[in-house]
């Protein structure tokens, strides 16, 4: 047993998907278009669904907005360099809303940015 993959809904399929592939360095793995039921998936990740967990990107035609609540916290991505993924991600328009330093009650040093829904994505430095 894998994950397979995980589901945001967006408002702007398109922003979404230039935030997760310009920005955060994701490949478009493959999207479909559903007009009977009036939405659109796309799926993004870092290599091929058979080896790698995807991230779902659901957008709902007609739906510009949701309400995120209290319940969801973050995706989790390890970069080898977090004080340059940082800089790279703000050079491209993204919003890196904690600086990288070390998490509350321990050494790990993280971050986290953005996506244009606002979800957020923690960053964690890992051994290059």
């Amino acid at each position: 047993m894998r994950i397979l993959h995980t589901m945001l809904r967006v408002g702007d399929l398109e922003r979404s998907l230039d935030f997760y592939t310009r920005v955060i360095g994701m490949k478009l793995l493959r999207r479909h278009d559903y007009p009977d039921g009036k939405f659109t998936l796309a799926f993004v990740g870092f290599g091929p669904e058979d080896t790698h967990p995807a991230l779902e990107l659901t957008h709902n035609w007609g739906v510009e907005k949701y309400e995120l609540g209290t319940a969801y916290g973050h995706i989790a991505l390890g970069v080898s360099d977090i004080h340059g993924t940082c800089e790279a991600i703000r050079k491209a328009g993204g919003k890196v809303v904690r600086e990288p330093g070390p998490m509350k009650h321990g050494t790990t040093v993280i971050a986290f940015v953005e996506d244009p829904d606002g979800y957020k994505v923690e960053l964690i430095q890992k051994d290059a």
